[in-house]
């Protein structure tokens, strides 16, 4: 099936209005990717796993339960203590009787700035089930209430890790008869014990044999005495236990005596309230080992959180080769202040990133550790800019960015192909997008909102696209030197609330957009603000005054000579026409727009314009006239193999047929067709063939 959100989906099931060289879709119900897999989405659980007995056979005894309610375990527990290996060697264990699948999320719930909002941990939720991204509902309300359709028949296991507050936690909650979901938590979680009888287990220390053993199995150790003098510096805690075993384990000259020698160098004295924390001791201890690049790469790595680091991110914090990035990363990850997550991708604990930023404030100084800061941002636009140029072809760009990549040779062999790579990287644009904010990098902080344009149009994330355009927004309103940035943020982020169709708020970034890019003489953008407007009016069913705003917006068009804008604002046009019932005029329009779209050329969007043709013959009571239409559209669809399109043309012949077995025979295909993408259409059309039939 073509992926491609430039085109729009007549019928009842599907509506997609477009913007320039882009379109944004609405679907009823959850379209299913056929085949998708059955989600098995948990991480490899730690090799050195000890101890923790007592918690497990709590686990088992609530799982011994006869009754098939869903269950809610919350583990909590202080930073380090092991909350994360535990539940990854539980829920491995138990991932067999979970033949429904098994979800994992880090919330990355160590502060209310880094915690995912529970709307993105559901849109990529919904994805792992199998639904198609294009469909998934903007409003987290509505990505809630998928979630439980798509998993009320489930047998499911999820992990929720790291989690910041029960607001974040409850709608990621399966209600599904025998579901089970494992929470970690730095917090006790009160309101979900009580609300839903979640089951409370606290993790503590490990208990000085069990500290020892862990040394040992990570390190191989014979000297008794050595490991339990450094296990009782590291006070029973795992992540102190796992840093110290592997700073032995990949430096087989350094005695155990040495280490917690080196420990109570670095260890800083107790507190009043109990043992000082082990964690920095160990990581100046092993600070201290790091050769001279290493140590720079973890410095400049950890002055901000982000979500991963990536080979290529390091070579530029550091300025050198990627292959010497990859092994200065390897150097980082064998004595555990770095996490591998995925092959390539590393990221801290935050305990261990807060000890890499304040030695980086302490060693680097502010100016080098913000220039440092400046190139990843640097790198991260162009990652971007480089994936958005392939993602939507033909639309128009801004910033100084896309001149420079766009000279080049295509970055991705396919529009997919660079999609793939802009998802994969979100969560670290949103965060450079955050970070270019508070650095007071307006230039770079609405370049790149405007590089995740692509990536937000096709695959949502609503809540973030908000969030990270209102700072795009600010920024572009302190960048005088770029004045059109701002229209252009502007209209964006009204994008972002017409997909959750807060209609008040778009209207107003898109007057807002139009009036900023009238002041600064960017023609090109009021032409876009104004058909965002008539876009808005389409989707209010307010067809004369979307027929003024396109009219606006062609005028604006006309003066830059944008083709493509114009031929696309003509079938706009028509179809508002349509609306009104004038629907002579609205085929002279739609024509014009398809003779328009032929000259270009751009055969898929001609087949759209065919299938307004065919539904405003359809509609003015002229089937005969509609098929003809029709036919023809169906034909460029195949070609284009653009089957909800295809679906929604068949219904539509069925609708024009002259005689009830013909009608029948067009159902049949949509039906196929629907089941073949998995699309709620399929009920309302197998309904209708029952009723003919």
């Amino acid at each position: 099936m073509r992926n491609d959100i430039s085109g729009t989906v007549h019928g009842p099931t599907v509506q997609a209005e477009r913007i320039g060289s882009v379109s944004f879709q609405q679907a009823p119900a959850p379209f299913l990717v056929p085949g998708a897999p059955v989600p098995r989405a948990l991480p490899s659980p730690p090799r050195h796993f000890t101890d923790r007995r007592c918690e497990l056979d709590e686990l088992e005894a609530l799982l011994a339960q006869d009754d098939d309610a869903p269950k809610v375990v919350v583990l909590c527990g202080s930073g380090g203590i092991g909350k994360s290996a535990t539940v990854l060697h539980w829920a491995t264990g138990l991932a067999r009787r979970y033949d429904g699948g098994q979800l994992h999320v880090d919330l990355r719930g160590e502060s209310t700035a880094t915690a995912l909002s529970p709307s993105v941990v559901l849109v990529r939720f919904l994805h792992a089930l199998g639904m198609d991204p294009r469909w998934v509902p903007a409003d987290e309300g509505a990505q809630a209430e998928r979630f439980r359709t798509l998993t009320a028949g489930r047998r499911l296991l999820t992990v929720l890790d790291n989690a910041h507050s029960v607001p974040q936690v409850l709608p990621l909650l399966s209600a599904a008869p025998g579901s089970l979901t494992l929470i970690t938590s730095r917090r006790r979680l009160p309101k979900l014990l009580r609300e839903k009888g979640a089951h409370h287990i606290e993790l503590g220390p490990l208990e000085p044999p069990d500290a020892e053993l862990l040394l040992t199995r990570i390190a191989h150790g014979r000297d008794a005495a050595g490991v339990r003098a450094v296990a009782e510096r590291c006070a029973g805690h795992p992540l102190a236990l796992c840093m110290a075993g592997e700073r032995v384990a990949v430096r087989p000259h350094l005695s155990w005596q040495r280490l917690e020698s080196d420990m109570a160098q670095h260890q800083e004295p107790a507190a009043e309230h109990g043992p000082a924390d082990p964690v920095p001791g160990i990581a100046d201890a092993s600070y201290a080992d790091l050769s001279p690049e290493a140590a720079r790469l973890y410095r400049l790595a950890g002055l901000r959180p982000w979500p991963s680091v990536t080979v290529a991110a390091a070579a530029k914090l550091t300025d050198v080769p990627e292959p010497r990035a990859a092994e200065l990363l390897e150097e980082l990850a064998d004595i555990h202040l770095l996490q591998e997550t995925a092959p390539g991708r590393y990221r801290f604990h935050d305990l261990i990133r807060a000890h890499a930023e304040q030695r980086a404030l302490h060693e680097e100084g502010p100016a080098r550790s913000a220039a440092a800061v400046r190139r990843l941002l640097l790198h991260h636009l162009d990652t971007a800019v480089a994936a958005d140029a392939c993602v939507i072809p033909g639309r128009w760009h801004l910033g100084p960015a896309y001149p420079r990549i766009t000279a080049a040779p295509p970055a991705y062999a396919s529009p997919a192909e660079a999609l793939d790579r802009l998802a994969a990287e979100r969560e670290n644009l949103a965060e450079a997008v955050r970070t270019a904010a508070e650095y007071g990098h307006d230039d770079l902080t609405w370049q790149l909102c405007e590089a995740l344009w692509g990536l937000y149009l096709r695959m949502g994330f609503h809540q973030e696209w908000k969030a990270t355009h209102r700072l795009g927004v600010e920024a572009a309103g302190r960048t005088p030197q770029t004045p059109e940035a701002a229209g252009r943020m502007h209209a964006q982020l009204g994008f972002a609330h017409l997909g959750l169709s807060e209609f008040a708020e778009a209207e107003e970034e898109f007057r807002a957009a139009a009036a900023a890019d009238s002041a600064c003489g960017h023609t090109r953008g009021e032409s876009t603000a104004r058909e965002s407007l008539g876009l808005l009016r389409l989707r209010q069913g307010r067809y004369e005054e979307a027929e003024n705003s396109f009219a606006l917006a062609r005028e604006a068009a006309g003066q830059v000579g944008d083709a493509r804008a114009l031929a696309l604002l003509d079938h706009h046009i028509g179809r508002a026409l349509a609306g009104q019932g004038r629907f002579a005029e609205a085929t002279a329009q739609l024509e014009a727009a398809r003779e328009r779209l032929r000259s270009l050329p751009d055969p898929y969007n001609e087949a759209r314009v065919l299938m307004s043709l065919g539904e405003t013959a359809l509609t003015a009571g002229d089937p005969a006239g509609a098929e003809r239409w029709l036919a023809d559209a169906a034909q460029r669809m195949a070609a284009e193999d653009a089957v909800v399109q295809q679906a929604a043309i068949a219904e539509l012949r069925a609708k024009a047929a002259a005689v009830p077995e013909r009608a029948k025979a067009f159902l049949r295909e949509a039906l196929a067709l629907h089941e073949r993408t998995g699309a709620p259409g399929a009920a309302q059309v197998r309904a209708e063939l029952d009723a003919m039939e």
